[in-house]
Protein backbone atom coordinates (compact mmCIF):
# COMPACT_ATOMS: atom_id res chain seq x y z
CA UNK A 1 0.00 0.00 0.00
CA UNK A 2 2.80 2.41 0.92
CA UNK A 3 4.58 1.65 -2.37
CA UNK A 4 1.40 2.43 -4.31
CA UNK A 5 0.92 5.74 -2.50
CA UNK A 6 4.56 6.66 -3.08
CA UNK A 7 4.26 5.84 -6.80
CA UNK A 8 1.08 7.90 -7.05
CA UNK A 9 2.79 10.85 -5.34
CA UNK A 10 5.72 10.67 -7.79
CA UNK A 11 3.29 10.66 -10.75
CA UNK A 12 1.43 13.71 -9.39
CA UNK A 13 4.69 15.64 -8.88
CA UNK A 14 5.82 14.81 -12.44
CA UNK A 15 2.49 15.96 -13.86
CA UNK A 16 2.71 19.24 -11.95
CA UNK A 17 6.24 19.87 -13.23
CA UNK A 18 5.13 19.21 -16.82
CA UNK A 19 2.11 21.48 -16.40
CA UNK A 20 4.10 24.49 -15.14
CA UNK A 21 6.82 23.96 -17.74
CA UNK A 22 4.20 23.93 -20.54
CA UNK A 23 2.41 26.96 -19.09
CA UNK A 24 5.58 29.08 -18.92
CA UNK A 25 6.58 28.23 -22.50
CA UNK A 26 3.10 28.97 -23.80
CA UNK A 27 2.96 32.39 -22.14
CA UNK A 28 6.30 33.34 -23.71
CA UNK A 29 5.20 32.44 -27.25
CA UNK A 30 1.82 34.12 -26.87
CA UNK A 31 3.21 37.50 -25.82
CA UNK A 32 1.52 40.38 -27.61
CA UNK A 33 4.59 42.57 -27.62
CA UNK A 34 6.80 43.48 -30.56
CA UNK A 35 10.03 42.84 -28.70
CA UNK A 36 11.86 40.51 -26.37
CA UNK A 37 9.91 41.06 -23.16
CA UNK A 38 11.40 41.45 -19.70
CA UNK A 39 9.68 41.35 -16.33
CA UNK A 40 8.22 44.84 -15.60
CA UNK A 41 9.64 44.57 -12.08
CA UNK A 42 13.11 44.40 -13.58
CA UNK A 43 12.68 47.64 -15.53
CA UNK A 44 14.98 49.49 -13.12
CA UNK A 45 17.79 47.07 -13.91
CA UNK A 46 19.55 48.41 -16.98
CA UNK A 47 21.45 45.22 -17.70
CA UNK A 48 23.49 45.89 -20.80
CA UNK A 49 24.98 43.68 -23.48
CA UNK A 50 27.41 44.36 -26.29
CA UNK A 51 27.99 42.32 -29.42
CA UNK A 52 31.50 40.92 -30.00
CA UNK A 53 33.80 43.28 -31.87
CA UNK A 54 37.51 43.89 -32.23
CA UNK A 55 37.42 47.34 -30.64
CA UNK A 56 36.61 47.91 -26.95
CA UNK A 57 33.18 49.22 -25.98
CA UNK A 58 32.69 52.81 -24.90
CA UNK A 59 33.27 53.21 -21.18
CA UNK A 60 30.30 52.54 -18.88
CA UNK A 61 28.52 55.45 -17.25
CA UNK A 62 25.97 55.96 -14.46
CA UNK A 63 22.83 53.77 -14.19
CA UNK A 64 20.07 55.12 -16.40
CA UNK A 65 22.56 56.71 -18.76
CA UNK A 66 24.09 55.37 -21.96
CA UNK A 67 27.70 56.20 -22.75
CA UNK A 68 27.71 57.48 -26.32
CA UNK A 69 31.28 58.79 -26.35
CA UNK A 70 31.98 60.94 -29.40
CA UNK A 71 29.41 59.19 -31.58
CA UNK A 72 26.90 61.61 -33.10
CA UNK A 73 23.16 60.86 -33.43
CA UNK A 74 23.39 61.54 -37.17
CA UNK A 75 25.72 58.55 -37.57
CA UNK A 76 23.33 56.32 -35.63
CA UNK A 77 20.33 57.31 -37.74
CA UNK A 78 22.23 57.03 -41.02
CA UNK A 79 23.31 53.49 -40.15
CA UNK A 80 19.79 52.60 -39.00
CA UNK A 81 18.37 53.83 -42.33
CA UNK A 82 20.84 51.62 -44.21
CA UNK A 83 19.04 48.62 -42.67
CA UNK A 84 15.58 49.47 -44.06
CA UNK A 85 13.97 46.33 -45.49
CA UNK A 86 15.64 43.91 -43.06
CA UNK A 87 12.88 41.45 -42.10
CA UNK A 88 11.28 41.15 -38.67
CA UNK A 89 12.38 38.21 -36.52
CA UNK A 90 11.44 37.82 -32.87
CA UNK A 91 14.31 37.91 -30.34
CA UNK A 92 16.98 38.39 -33.03
CA UNK A 93 19.87 40.85 -33.34
CA UNK A 94 21.22 39.20 -36.50
CA UNK A 95 20.66 41.21 -39.72
CA UNK A 96 21.04 38.03 -41.78
CA UNK A 97 17.91 36.64 -40.10
CA UNK A 98 16.08 39.82 -39.08
CA UNK A 99 15.43 41.93 -35.99
CA UNK A 100 12.78 42.41 -33.40
CA UNK A 101 12.41 46.06 -32.38
CA UNK A 102 14.89 46.04 -29.51
CA UNK A 103 17.21 43.74 -31.45
CA UNK A 104 17.33 46.40 -34.16
CA UNK A 105 18.20 49.10 -31.60
CA UNK A 106 20.84 46.83 -30.04
CA UNK A 107 22.46 46.10 -33.40
CA UNK A 108 22.52 49.74 -34.51
CA UNK A 109 24.09 51.06 -31.30
CA UNK A 110 26.46 48.11 -30.85
CA UNK A 111 27.77 48.82 -34.36
CA UNK A 112 29.35 51.91 -32.77
CA UNK A 113 30.29 50.01 -29.60
CA UNK A 114 27.54 51.73 -27.59
CA UNK A 115 26.04 49.38 -25.01
CA UNK A 116 22.26 49.54 -24.66
CA UNK A 117 19.63 47.44 -22.87
CA UNK A 118 18.57 44.40 -24.90
CA UNK A 119 14.84 44.57 -24.15
CA UNK A 120 12.64 47.61 -24.73
CA UNK A 121 11.21 47.59 -21.21
CA UNK A 122 14.74 48.15 -19.85
CA UNK A 123 14.64 51.59 -21.53
CA UNK A 124 11.91 52.66 -19.07
CA UNK A 125 14.37 54.56 -16.87
CA UNK A 126 17.07 55.31 -19.44
CA UNK A 127 17.95 58.73 -20.80
CA UNK A 128 16.26 62.08 -20.32
CA UNK A 129 12.59 62.43 -21.25
CA UNK A 130 11.80 65.12 -23.82
CA UNK A 131 8.52 66.30 -25.28
CA UNK A 132 7.40 65.14 -28.71
CA UNK A 133 7.64 68.76 -29.89
CA UNK A 134 11.32 68.86 -28.87
CA UNK A 135 12.23 65.38 -30.12
CA UNK A 136 15.28 65.34 -32.38
CA UNK A 137 16.90 62.96 -34.86
CA UNK A 138 18.58 60.23 -32.82
CA UNK A 139 16.22 60.33 -29.82
CA UNK A 140 14.58 57.06 -28.74
CA UNK A 141 10.78 56.80 -28.94
CA UNK A 142 9.03 54.31 -26.68
CA UNK A 143 5.64 52.65 -27.01
CA UNK A 144 3.52 50.03 -25.32
CA UNK A 145 3.29 46.60 -26.91
CA UNK A 146 0.51 45.87 -29.38
CA UNK A 147 -1.91 45.73 -26.44
CA UNK A 148 -2.00 49.43 -25.53
CA UNK A 149 -3.94 48.71 -22.32
CA UNK A 150 -0.71 47.33 -20.87
CA UNK A 151 1.11 50.58 -20.28
CA UNK A 152 4.65 49.33 -19.91
CA UNK A 153 7.24 49.59 -22.70
CA UNK A 154 6.88 46.95 -25.40
CA UNK A 155 8.10 48.63 -28.59
CA UNK A 156 10.64 51.25 -29.60
CA UNK A 157 12.29 53.11 -32.44
CA UNK A 158 14.69 55.95 -33.29
CA UNK A 159 13.45 59.40 -34.28
CA UNK A 160 14.56 60.22 -37.84
CA UNK A 161 12.77 63.55 -38.35
CA UNK A 162 10.44 65.97 -36.58
CA UNK A 163 9.31 68.82 -38.80
CA UNK A 164 6.10 70.85 -38.85
CA UNK A 165 4.65 68.71 -36.06
CA UNK A 166 5.16 65.48 -38.01
CA UNK A 167 7.47 63.07 -36.21
CA UNK A 168 8.80 60.00 -38.01
CA UNK A 169 10.78 57.14 -36.53
CA UNK A 170 12.62 54.05 -37.75
CA UNK A 171 11.91 50.68 -36.14
CA UNK A 172 11.59 46.97 -36.79
CA UNK A 173 7.86 46.38 -37.04
CA UNK A 174 6.03 43.09 -36.59
CA UNK A 175 3.03 44.64 -38.36
CA UNK A 176 2.23 45.12 -42.03
CA UNK A 177 5.76 46.26 -42.95
CA UNK A 178 7.17 43.24 -41.07
CA UNK A 179 10.68 44.57 -40.89
CA UNK A 180 12.78 47.71 -40.59
CA UNK A 181 10.78 50.68 -41.82
CA UNK A 182 10.09 54.37 -41.18
CA UNK A 183 6.68 55.18 -39.74
CA UNK A 184 4.90 58.41 -38.79
CA UNK A 185 3.65 59.05 -35.28
CA UNK A 186 0.07 58.64 -36.51
CA UNK A 187 -3.12 57.99 -34.52
CA UNK A 188 -2.29 54.30 -34.13
CA UNK A 189 1.15 54.93 -32.65
CA UNK A 190 -0.11 57.91 -30.65
CA UNK A 191 -2.42 55.46 -28.88
CA UNK A 192 0.60 53.34 -27.93
CA UNK A 193 3.00 56.23 -27.31
CA UNK A 194 4.71 56.37 -23.89
CA UNK A 195 7.56 58.89 -24.20
CA UNK A 196 10.64 60.11 -26.07
CA UNK A 197 14.03 59.88 -24.35
CA UNK A 198 17.31 61.52 -25.24
CA UNK A 199 20.59 59.68 -24.74
CA UNK A 200 22.82 62.01 -26.79
CA UNK A 201 23.92 65.49 -25.76
CA UNK A 202 22.28 67.55 -28.50
CA UNK A 203 21.21 70.89 -27.16
CA UNK A 204 18.56 71.96 -24.67
CA UNK A 205 15.54 69.81 -23.84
Amino acid sequence: MKKQLFSLLIIIICLLILYYHFKSNTSLHNTSHDTLRADPVAAKDTGLIVLPNNSPPIKDTLPGQIATGNIQPEAIVNFAESLIGTPYKYASTDPAQGFDCSGFITYVFNHYQIKVPRSSIDFTNVGKEVTVQNAKRGDIILFTGTDSTERFIGHMGIVVSNQNGELQFIHSSSGKAHGVTISPLDKYYQGRFVKVVRIFKQGPL
